[in-house]
């Protein structure tokens, strides 16, 4: 099943962010791979594509996994997590209608 993993940024967590992202983008990749991934992105904090220094608010990841706990668990070693850019995560499941 598909869920929706929703991270919610820390203030000022831009350069941790930053310093994260290679290890962060790496498990993305992975779950490309393995057919898992319907999409990833991040919520600039501004209208913009490149926010520049305002950064981001969050992310949303929306990805295949065998149940909720699953989810949950490949979700909470994150390098994110770890690096305390999210300050919660909310994981749901998510039915896929269009396209």
């Amino acid at each position: 099943m598909w869920y929706a993993i929703t991270g919610h940024d820390n203030p000022d967590s831009l350069e941790g962010r930053k310093t994260s992202r290679p290890a962060h983008i790496e498990r993305l990749k992975a779950l490309h791979e393995q057919g898992r991934l319907l999409l990833a992105g991040p919520f600039p904090a501004i209208d913009s594509e490149d926010p520049g220094p305002a950064g981001f608010t969050g992310s949303l990841i929306v990805a295949e996994f065998a149940d909720l706990e699953a989810a949950k668990a490949w979700a909470a070693v994150d390098p994110y997590v770890d690096a305390g850019v999210y300050r919660s995560v909310d994981i749901r499941p998510f039915r896929k209608a269009l396209p």
